[in-house]
């Protein structure tokens, strides 16, 4: 795993990092995460930690690297410039690349030249008769033979030699490109597997070319499906979220993120979704990855989310769900007050499937109801014959002499039949009045958990507002 530090982790390199992590977990192998900030102006030491940090929560440990350390040394690409350097000027030595100082037109000209005539594009810009000492290092390309290789996503692959310039590995300022850097790199790790998005899949010639320059063994590749929005178009920020921070941010649980998307292009059996960590690393294979791009589904996610929050323990939901509901309510909350919470988290946390909406439902417990949701309000309390349930609905609750759910719920259900009317008239119109939504955690133990005093106050002034 090789992230650039000019920007958020984005979730199709999570989810090329996750495939990395599980090939190297599932044959007890290395993972190793370096870092690609050649960029000198764009990558950040935020932006690093960003990436790492998410990294972290997706649950994604490394072996080697950035952080952790390991047998090469460092592991930042700009602690090893002069590695790459060293390593141009000593393929120009050999033969097997060349210093290049013309002007990008006349190298146009060039390649244009080669392919009206059906030749290699290094056939006119190589100048062996009068080398340049200055300028950035190319490597010559083979002109007679394809570059084929094995993808485990792809299969046989095969680059014909006119389709491969002859490119720029050291630009004439003394920077690696992206090919020699992440190639030198490869071999210096000993990297055996390296999966990662299709839209590499150009470099991977060049980088094999490199590497038999170097001297060493290519490794083995897997060009993984690229992740799509529902629109068949490449993912982006018009579809929604694209860093994996802000998933976090937004309530989702690391193990749900980190399940889909393992499902973006693989999955254990081809029929199950829902599976552990230590199941996808039991099953995890590169040969079957499909070849298909992925459609990241933000509702699909959020489906997951809440198998995941259903399945927590009871007091590890209420402790990753007080962040939530204290932000709602825009304060820190008493443990006295939590204790509200608590009387009805399990029916919370059976209706939530990301963590912010545990704040939404819950905070009429903590917050007096001084405006009520325009939909709610307009489709139930405007209908004749609200006034005379929550008069009714005042009149039992008023004569309760214990406040808890059972007696509640025993003198609200004798209501519906007495004013001959379906439950539902008779529920809503009481749910909006307390909790000021007619969406809310069950009704009678709502009214419990938030007590008698504020549920009467609450009615009443539903009640006067209707006249």
């Amino acid at each position: 795993m090789a992230p650039s530090p000019t920007g958020t982790l984005h979730v199709g390199t999570a989810r090329a990092a996750l495939f990395n992590w599980l090939v190297a977990r599932h044959s007890q192998g290395t993972f190793i995460v370096r870092i690609d900030d050649t960029d000198r102006e764009r990558s950040t030491p935020e932006f690093e930690e960003e990436i790492l940090g998410s990294l972290r929560w997706l649950g994604l440990d490394w072996d080697e690297g950035v952080g952790v350390g390991g047998p090469h040394g460092t592991y930042r690409q700009s602690d090893r410039l002069e590695r790459y350097r060293q390593v141009a000027e000593e393929l120009v030595a050999a033969g097997l690349a060349y210093h290049d100082n013309r002007e990008p037109d006349v190298l146009e000209d060039l390649r244009r030249r080669a392919q009206k005539e059906g030749k290699h594009p290094g056939h006119y810009i190589r100048r062996p008769e009068e080398p340049a000492t200055s300028g950035p290092i190319r490597l010559s390309v083979p002109e007679d033979a394809p570059v084929v290789f094995e993808d485990m996503v792809r299969g046989t692959v095969t680059f014909e030699p006119q389709d491969i310039d002859d490119f720029v590995i050291l630009r004439s300022d003394g920077t690696p490109t992206y090919h020699l850097a992440s190639t030198v790199d490869d071999v210096d790790y000993e990297i055996s597997h390296v999966a990662r998005g299709e839209d590499l899949l150009p470099s991977t010639p060049k980088h094999i070319l490199l590497t038999r320059a170097l001297g060493a063994s290519e490794p083995v590749y897997a060009h993984l499906p690229l992740l799509f929005g529902s629109d068949g178009k490449k993912l982006s920020k018009r579809h929604g979220a694209t860093a994996l921070s802000e998933y976090r941010d937004q309530g989702y649980l690391p193990e749900a993120v980190f399940n889909y998307l393992a499902i973006l292009g693989w999955s254990p059996d081809g029929e199950t979704t829902v599976f552990s960590r230590e199941e996808a690393v039991a099953a995890f294979d590169l040969n079957d990855v499909n070849k298909s791009p992925a459609v990241f589904d933000p509702e699909k996610l959020a489906w997951m989310n809440g198998e995941y929050v259903r399945a927590l323990e009871a007091a590890k939901f209420s402790r990753m769900a007080r962040p939530f509901v204290e932000a709602a309510c825009g304060r820190a909350l008493s443990d006295d007050e939590w204790m509200r919470f608590e009387e009805i988290a399990h029916l919370v946390q059976e209706r939530t499937r990301l963590l912010p909406e545990a704040g939404e439902q819950v905070i009429f417990l903590f917050e007096d109801v001084d405006e009520y949701d325009e939909k709610s309000w307009a489709k139930v309390m405007t209908k004749e014959g609200v006034a005379d349930v929550l008069d009714a609905g005042l009149a039992v609750l008023t004569g309760l002499e214990h406040w808890n759910t059972e007696a509640i719920e025993s003198a609200l259900r004798s209501l519906p039949e007495r004013l001959e009317i379906g439950a539902g008239k008779v529920f809503q119109p009481l749910r909006i009045s307390v909790t000021g939504s007619s969406v809310s955690p069950p009704l009678f133990e709502s009214l419990a958990a938030l007590g008698r005093i504020p549920t009467l106050a609450r009615i009443e002034r539903a009640r006067g507002l209707l006249g």
